[in-house]
């Protein structure tokens, strides 16, 4: 018999052993999930205390523009740490570019999973913080799935200010896609 429990970041197995005549021994193990740690297609960046978190791509997709200059796309304005998938979503459904950041991370497969994102402007800025255990990065400025007004997305350069910022949508800048787990 196999359980899966997760517990405060920490996913535990209960594993019965049968041996013998029917006698049973449970084990105990624990599978703590730490930043850097490969784990469902990408690298953690974020955990969030109660076992899930959020991981990145192993690398940058295609440079891209976020696309829609001139236009607002309702609902892409959430900064916060848990936003970056709707803003995707929302993205996606105003803004039918072919291509645009949003569009190459909504498409992505990677490690067998489909449901990648353009990460917001907190995600994207806990991406940059854990830069080094990710891996990767260029020294380059990177879309988040934010948007500032009609014109600019919030962006953030991968370098050693780490300064965000907003950037005008039809300039190209990098991507790296992430999804929550």
């Amino acid at each position: 018999k196999l359980e899966i429990k997760t517990q405060r970041g920490i996913t535990i197995l209960n594993l019965e052993i049968m041996i013998g005549l029917g006698i049973s021994i449970p084990h105990q193990h624990a599978i703590h999930l730490s930043i850097g740690d490969t784990h469902q297609g990408g690298i953690i960046f974020y955990l969030d205390g109660s076992g899930g978190g959020l991981v990145a791509t192993p690398t940058d997709g295609t440079d891209a523009y976020w696309g829609c200059k001139g236009t607002v796309i309702t609902g892409a304005d959430g900064t916060a740490i848990g936003t970056g998938a709707q803003n995707t979503i929302d993205i996606e459904a105003e803004c039918t570019t072919a291509n645009t950041a949003a569009d190459l991370c909504s498409d992505a497969t990677v490690g067998g999973y489909s449901d990648w994102f353009l990460p917001s402007k907190d995600e994207l800025n806990e991406m940059y913080v854990n830069r080094v255990a990710i891996g990767g990065f260029s020294i380059a400025t990177y879309w988040s799935s934010s948007e500032f007004n009609l014109n600019y997305a919030r962006v953030q350069v991968f370098n050693a200010s780490g300064t965000q910022g907003s950037q005008q949508k039809d300039v190209s800048g990098k991507i790296r896609a992430c999804r929550a787990f």
